[in-house]
């Protein structure tokens, strides 16, 4: 079943054909060939790496002129854990093509620098990343780390932390390296289900125990028993039963009901508003308006 692509990505030539002319070209150097959702990969022997991409490079029907990428696959399970894969593409033909092949970490892959030169870029990639040597390479160093830097970072027992860790040093007035050191709780793990709940107490989560007699909340917690809190009584009452309790006596008593008793439209009349704030009014007709200075 053909692969359906989405309208943004490029439209390739058919790879129809490629197989049948890579594998008598190729010969016994070929070790397999997979072709998977419209690219097809070649495994090939290490040390005729360099034979295998000059003959896609140069045979009539193939011309895989261009090397793109080059890319390193790290399989700790196997004899020879490490994958270097190189991805090829035809520009007469508009199609690409993949190779692999397979080594050890002791075991140098021959250099494609003969071939392509900016291969000399991307081998120095893959063995600063996983450490795989490429015999021929005319400078091979690292080229993403920084100098001295132990290990190979792309390798898969490799630790996420490093192994040492690069700071400024205001004492010495320089930047040095030391062993990594994690203070705080970095792996530091309960291995609980969101369901079962941790074992110790959350922030905030001690608000969900009913408060006791006293407390100074009167409203009971959530997801908790309600608890009846007893009342206490105040030390001076808060209301007056008779006219006397209120402080003012018999005259207020008598002026609070006088008051209480005048119209509305004499309650209106005592009341004091502020004028509202608008624009300035206009200067009416015929009347010159008043200015601060002096006739001339």
């Amino acid at each position: 079943m053909p692969v359906k692509l989405a309208t943004h990505v490029p439209k390739m030539a058919s790879d129809e054909g490629v197989v049948d002319l890579a594998k008598p070209a190729l010969g016994d150097a070929l070790l397999g060939v997979k072709d998977a959702v419209g690219e097809i990969s070649l495994t090939v022997v290490r040390e005729s790496i360099v034979e295998v991409l000059r003959t896609l490079r140069d045979t009539p029907g193939l011309e895989y002129q261009q090397l793109m990428e080059m890319a390193g696959v790290d399989y700790p399970e196997r004899p020879e854990r490490f994958e270097v894969v190189y991805h090829l593409l035809s520009l007469t033909r508009n199609r690409r093509i993949r190779v692999r092949i397979s080594t050890d970490e002791n075991t140098p892959v021959p250099s494609v620098t003969s071939l392509w030169p900016v291969a000399g870029w991307l081998e120095r990639e893959v063995f600063d990343m996983y450490g795989v040597a490429f015999a021929g390479n005319p400078d091979l160093r690292r080229i993403l780390t920084d100098y001295g830097f132990e290990g190979y970072p792309q390798r898969k027992d490799f630790p996420l932390t490093g192994h040492v860790e690069m700071r400024y040093s205001e004492a010495e007035k320089r930047v040095i390296y030391e062993p990594v050191s994690l203070p705080q709780d970095f792996r530091t793990f309960d291995f609980l289900m969101p369901w079962e709940g941790a074992e110790y107490v959350l922030p905030g989560d001690e608000k969900a125990t009913a408060e006791g007699a006293g407390a100074p909340s009167p409203a009971p917690a959530p997801n908790a028993p309600s608890t009846v809190n007893p009342q206490t009584p105040a030390v001076t009452p808060k209301t007056t039963d008779k006219p006397s309790d209120t402080g003012a006596g018999k005259p207020g008593d008598v002026q609070a009901t006088n008051e209480a008793r005048k119209s509305a439209k004499a309650k209106a009349a005592k009341e004091v508003s502020k004028p509202e704030v608008g624009p300035d009014p206009k200067p009416r007709r015929g009347r010159r308006p008043r200015t601060g200075g002096s006739a001339g």
